[in-house]
């Protein structure tokens, strides 16, 4: 990088994550799940790899092998996605047999790169259905639709990932003889053009991090630059988010998934070179998306059609679409703007759909998966790829895939560190290591969040240490689920949180959604935090038609359903009045261990059992009824809104 663009540079966001490798999970939640991922899912996604053409394109394409171009264009980032989950696992606990499994991967991958670093194995297998799919033998003559430079995206986070896991530049290498292309190729004075899957620009930007070249960094802001720009090209449209130049967008619009790798990217170019202009942006899309267009789980993308937003309150149930992907994907534009913003509202998000919209993609064993995640079920709506229930794989397993990097760096969320404070961000048993104002600290954490809202932090810093540790209150907690009115709980918060220092009690001293605590740390300083865990009643704004006159349940950051298996599989008839008195228990024996929500309710005039689990643990148990959301009186029942029928999108806009 030269020295005249280190000084546009900021040195990054404000507020630093601690990364996943600095901090061990011991929960019951969490932990098992990270065990999961690395022992079955990695493996098993890397076997399907391995049974489907995506190794065996590579293959061919590196003249290992003969044959011809099979699957779909885009399912290399499927391979690169897991392999960057797979260098995760390798972080996390390494395995010689999974380090040199993916040095024989990442053979085949440079086998099939070109001299010049372009590298798409169809066009380089089967030239005749690449001109047939993008009209043109040239290379980049299909950007909207063609997925190059998406590719090439994930590529660059695997390589990055890999890198950063073994000190081996063999993946790297790879990632910058193509980004040193599409810098030849791609700039200002040179080609314009913008990828119709936003993925490149995150690619590029972590590229940039760990080889300190500025090109990278100008080449993504270049692709979002020419987002909506007419001057050299003919725009994609709504759906690539693609009508208007950045800093004229006002809401979330289009593809969900490509949307919050866009606003992911946007952000990290906002903090690297302090646009201000691009952080605006962000932050009103953000506000419309939240207040408007998010499902109660954190989910986003309505419309099953094109895998959408939909307008302002256009979120139905049954048909909802939520992809998995989306999920993962507001999680990392939600953690970034904490990063940007320190802000406390931004990881409310982030936990909502990590616990809800995320989790739910994903079976308990790991092996099965939900491309959709909707809020309704009758049992009959092929909502997932053709089916009802979860699926082992996909024509087309980006969520899988996906599942496979994310679920090894959740513990990277948990802790921030700004300057002389320290941030708590997530409630999950384990600890963290890191340096503080100079300091060496651990912080550990004692809780069997998410069931219960008792957290034990124990502080322990190398020698005595002034710091603030701002611990995160979550808006649930105070009687808010989300920011803005788009959901309300129904009735009031009576139960306030408890703060307390070695074992006295403080006040929250609230800045940004944290308590803030400045003091001399000692080791063995504890900090006590209890967040009421009482089950709420949560009303969406009367512009949700689909939700009018009905309630759904929360306890916590959990999201509840109810499925047909404990109800005669008849949930969708079911009245959950306003009176009707709950009680939440756990039950060890029941999904790996989760608590319920039990009560009465009306179905047929008649009084009958009620209960409902975490949303994320739905169709365990086979194919039947579930619901989230549920009528309050007769009335409601009687005038459910039919989907299907009402179930919008048509040409992609």
């Amino acid at each position: 990088m030269s020295t005249e663009y280190r000084k546009q540079a900021r040195a990054d966001y404000a507020y630093q994550p601690i990364p996943f490798t600095a901090v061990h999970l011991s929960d019951q939640f969490w932990a098992p799940r990270l065990e999961t991922s690395l022992e079955v899912t990695i493996p098993y996604d890397l076997q399907k790899c391995e049974e489907t053409p995506r190794i065996r394109n590579f293959e061919i394409a590196g003249g290992a092998k003969e044959g011809k171009f099979e699957g779909i264009h885009f399912d290399d980032s499927d391979l690169y996605k897991i392999i960057e989950g797979a260098s995760y696992s390798l972080r996390v606990k390494f395995d010689e047999n999974l380090d040199q499994y993916l040095d024989e991967l990442i053979a085949k991958i440079a086998a099939a790169q070109e001299d010049d670093g372009y590298i798409y194995k169809q066009r380089k297998i089967d030239s005749y259905n690449y001109i047939e799919h993008s009209g043109s033998p040239e290379r980049w003559s299909n950007m909207k639709d063609g997925h190059e430079l998406y590719n090439l995206g994930h590529m660059y986070e695997a390589a990055v990932a890999h890198f950063e896991a073994t000190d081996k530049h063999n993946f790297l290498n790879i990632a910058i003889k193509s980004a040193d292309l599409i810098d030849r190729v791609f700039g200002p004075e040179k080609r314009h053009g913008a990828p119709g899957h936003e993925e490149i620009e995150i690619g590029l930007v972590r590229l940039y991090r760990v080889t300190g070249e500025g090109r990278y960094l100008r080449l993504a802001k270049f692709f979002l630059d020419e987002r909506g720009n007419v001057a050299h090209r003919e725009l994609y449209g709504i759906y690539y988010q693609d009508h208007l130049p950045i800093i004229e967008q006002q809401e979330a619009v289009g593809h969900a998934v490509r949307a919050g790798y866009l606003y992911s990217g946007i952000a990290d170019v906002a903090a690297l070179l302090g646009d201000e202009d691009y952080l605006q942006a962000i932050d009103r899309i953000w506000e419309n998306a939240v207040t408007r267009r998010m499902y109660l789980t954190g989910g986003i993308g309505s419309r099953h059609k094109w895998e959408e937003f939909g307008e302002d309150y256009e979120l139905p149930n049954l048909t909802a679409y939520n992809e998995t992907c989306a999920a993962i994907a507001n999680i990392f534009w939600n953690h970034r703007l904490f990063l940007l913003h320190g802000d406390a509202k931004y990881l409310d998000i982030l936990e909502r759909t990590l616990y809800n919209g995320f989790l739910a993609g994903v079976s308990l064993d790991g092996t099965r998966f939900f491309y959709p995640n909707p809020l309704e079920s009758d049992g009959e709506y092929l909502f997932n790829k053709g089916a009802a229930e979860r699926q082992p794989w996909f024509d087309c397993s980006c969520c899988p895939s996906n599942v496979a990097r994310f679920v090894p760096s959740i513990s990277g969320y948990v802790f921030a560190r700004k300057d002389t404070d320290v941030f708590l961000n997530l409630f999950i048993s384990g600890s963290g290591e890191f340096d503080v104002n100079g300091t060496s600290l651990k912080i550990e954490q004692q809780t069997d969040y998410p069931w219960d809202g008792a957290v034990k932090v124990i502080v322990t810093p190398e020698n005595p240490a002034e710091f603030t540790l701002n611990i995160r209150i979550p808006g649930w907690s105070q009687g808010s689920p989300v920011p803005g009115d788009l959901y309300q709980y129904l009735d009031k918060m009576e139960t306030p949180v408890e703060l307390k220092v070695n074992g006295q009690t403080v006040d929250l001293n609230m800045k940004k959604g944290f308590a803030c605590i400045s003091r001399e740390w000692h080791a063995g300083d504890t900090v006590e935090v209890l967040l009421p865990m009482a089950i709420r009643r949560v009303v969406a704004h009367e512009k949700v038609i689909t939700n009018v006159g009905r309630t759904a349940l929360e306890r916590g950051p959990i999201v509840f359903c109810a499925e047909g298996i404990d109800h005669e599989n008849n949930v969708l008839n079911l009245i959950l009045s306003d009176e009707t008195s709950l009680n939440a228990e756990f039950e060890a024996d029941l999904l790996n261990g989760v608590m319920t929500v039990t009560g009465q309710a009306l179905a047929d005039g008649q009084k009958i059992p009620f209960k409902s689990i975490p949303y994320y643990a739905w169709n365990h148990r086979g194919v039947g009824e579930m619901a989230v959301w549920f009528p309050r009186t007769e009335k409601a029942l009687q005038e459910k809104v039919d989907e299907k029928v009402i179930e919008k999108g048509g040409e992609r806009q």
